[in-house]
C-alpha cells in the first residue's frame, strides 16, 4: 500500500522554488481569462511571450516582459534557468498542453514545476462554431510540419481540423487536396477565433485561389475541411486505414514488399503509438510507410545503401502522408550505428550480410519484436537456424493471382515468402537510453496550437 505524498506548499516546487505558471489566453485577450487567470499574471515577476501575447496584457501586470527567442525549443532551459527563482510566468495560445508551449516546459522542468492554467482551445472554439463533436474530429496540426503530412488522414466523409502555421496554410492544404483527389472538400478558415475580429471564410479545395489569386487570411487561424473524394475520379487508387495499401500506391523498381505479403509482415511486426521501426533493406519503404500510417506517434527509420533508392523512400513518405519517416542511406549493419532504439525490426534485404541479423537482434529490448522476410534459399536457411535457437514462428507464405489462360483463367503463382517473426525475451545490451529516443522525437514535438 502507497503512502501519501507530503503535503505542498501552493505555488511553491518541494524544493521551495516558486512553480512556473502557464497561462493560456485566446484572441479575446485579458478580458477572456477567468480571475485566477489574471491574478498569476499580476502576481508575476517576469513573463514569457510571444510579443503579440504580451501585448495583450495591461498595465497592472506590472512584471518583466519577455519575449521568446527563435528557435523556442533550445532556447527554453536556459531562459528558464535564468530566471530561476522569480515568480514566472508564461503565456500560451489555447489550452497549452495541446500542441502547445505546456509539452514543451513539462518536459524540460517536470510537471511538479509548471502549473497550468489552460483557456479554450482553438479546437474547442472551431468545433462549436461549426456545431461538430470534437470527439469525432481528427486534427492534423501543420505547426512547425509540412503539409503532406496531411495526406494520410484523408478519408471520404471525415471532418478534418488543420492547426495553421500562419496565412499561407490554407492555400497548401487546398492544394494538396487537390492532388490527392480531394478537390470538392468543403473548406472554411476560422479566423482570430474567440476575438472581437472572428471571421469565417468559405469554400471548396478545387476552388479556392481559383483564378490565381487565394483570398486573404489572417495569420491566426484553423481550416476545417469536410473531405470529399472527387466522384470523377472512380479510378483513383483508394487508401484504407489498415496496412496492404495498393502495390501501386507506391513509386518502385520491383524492390517492394508486396501487398499480401507486407499485410502480413505489418501484423508480426504489429506497431503500437510511439513505436520506432528500423526497416533494414528498406527497398520502397512500403513497410516502414505503413507502419507510421498505423498511428501518429509512430516512428520509422528507413535504411538503404542504395541512393536512388533511398530517395525514392522518401518521396514514397511524402506522397502518403508521413514525410516524417527518416530515410538513412548506408549499408547495414555499420548504418544502424547511432540510430535511435528500436521497438522492432523489420529485416527485407541482406540477410545473408555477415553480422547483420545479430546487430538487429542486439539492438532490441526485452519484447522487441524482429521479422524478417526472405525468397531465397540461402536466407532461408539461415532463418530456420535462427528460428532453431531462438524460437518465434517461421512461416511460408504464398499468394497466387487468377490469370489469363489462353481463353480461360488459371492461378498464376507468385514466389514464396519465408517470414520469421520473433520476440526477444532476455534483456538486450545493446539498447540505446531513452535520451537518445527523445533526441529522435523531437522534431516531432515541434509546433503549437492553431492561435501560436
Amino acid at each position: 500500500m502507497s503512502s501519501a505524498p507530503p503535503p505542498r506548499t501552493p505555488g511553491v516546487t518541494p524544493e521551495g522554488n516558486p512553480v512556473v505558471t502557464v497561462v493560456g489566453i485566446g484572441a479575446d485577450g485579458w478580458h477572456g481569462l477567468p480571475a485566477v487567470s489574471r491574478d498569476a499574471l499580476r502576481a508575476a515577476e517576469a513573463v514569457i511571450g510571444a510579443l503579440r501575447q504580451l501585448d495583450l496584457l495591461p498595465p497592472e501586470c506590472r512584471g518583466e516582459r519577455i519575449t521568446w527567442p527563435s528557435p523556442l525549443r533550445p532556447a527554453a532551459p536556459g531562459l528558464l534557468a535564468a530566471h530561476r527563482g522569480r515568480r514566472l510566468a508564461v503565456l500560451a495560445s489555447g489550452d497549452p498542453l495541446f500542441h502547445g508551449i505546456g509539452r514543451t516546459l513539462v518536459d524540460v522542468l517536470g510537471a511538479d514545476e509548471v502549473r497550468v492554467l489552460p483557456h479554450p482551445s482553438s479546437v474547442s472554439y472551431a468545433c462549436a462554431r461549426l456545431g461538430w463533436p470534437v470527439e469525432d474530429t481528427d486534427v492534423v496540426t501543420l505547426v512547425g510540419r509540412p503539409a503532406a503530412r496531411l495526406a494520410s488522414a484523408l478519408y471520404d466523409g471525415r471532418r478534418l481540423l488543420v492547426l495553421s502555421a500562419g496565412p499561407g496554410t490554407p492555400a497548401d492544404v487546398a492544394a494538396l487536396l487537390r492532388e490527392r483527389g480531394f478537390g470538392p472538400s468543403r473548406m472554411r478558415v476560422l479566423e482570430q477565433l474567440g476575438g472581437p475580429r472572428e471571421r469565417q471564410l468559405d469554400g471548396t479545395a478545387a476552388a479556392w485561389g481559383d483564378g490565381g489569386t487565394a483570398p486573404a487570411v489572417d495569420a491566426l487561424n484553423v481550416v476545417a475541411v469536410d473531405c470529399r473524394r472527387a466522384s470523377d475520379a472512380p479510378d483513383a487508387l483508394r487508401l484504407g486505414a489498415v496496412p496492404g495499401l495498393p502495390d501501386a500506391a507506391y513509386e518502385h523498381d520491383g524492390q517492394l514488399t508486396k501487398r499480401h505479403v507486407r499485410a502480413a509482415t505489418l501484423a508480426a511486426l504489429a506497431p503500437a503509438p510511439g513505436e520506432t521501426l528500423w526497416d533494414v533493406g528498406g527497398g520502397s519503404g512500403s513497410v516502414s510507410v505503413e507502419w507510421m500510417r498505423t498511428h501518429p506517434a509512430c516512428r520509422a527509420v528507413a535504411v538503404e545503401q542504395d541512393a536512388e533508392r533511398a530517395a525514392r523512400i522518401a518521396r514514397n513518405a511524402e506522397t502518403l502522408g508521413v514525410p516524417a519517416l527518416r530515410v538513412v542511406t548506408g549499408a547495414a549493419p555499420a548504418a544502424l550505428d547511432g540510430l535511435p532504439a528500436p521497438d522492432a525490426v523489420f529485416v527485407g534485404g541482406g540477410l545473408t550480410t555477415p553480422g547483420l541479423l545479430e546487430a538487429c537482434w542486439n539492438a532490441l529490448p526485452e519484447g522487441g519484436r524482429l521479422v524478417a522476410n526472405t525468397v531465397t534459399l540461402e536466407s532461408e536457411a539461415l532463418l530456420a537456424d535462427w528460428y532453431r535457437r531462438h524460437g518465434g514462428d517461421l512461416v511460408r507464405l504464398t499468394v497466387a493471382h487468377a490469370a489469363p489462360v489462353g481463353g480461360f483463367t488459371g492461378w498464376r503463382q507468385a514466389m514464396p515468402v519465408t517470414q520469421w517473426a520473433a520476440v526477444r525475451r532476455e534483456a538486450s545490451a545493446g539498447r540505446a537510453d531513452s535520451a537518445e529516443r527523445a533526441a529522435f522525437t523531437e522534431d516531432q514535438r515541434a509546433g503549437g496550437d492553431a492561435t501560436t
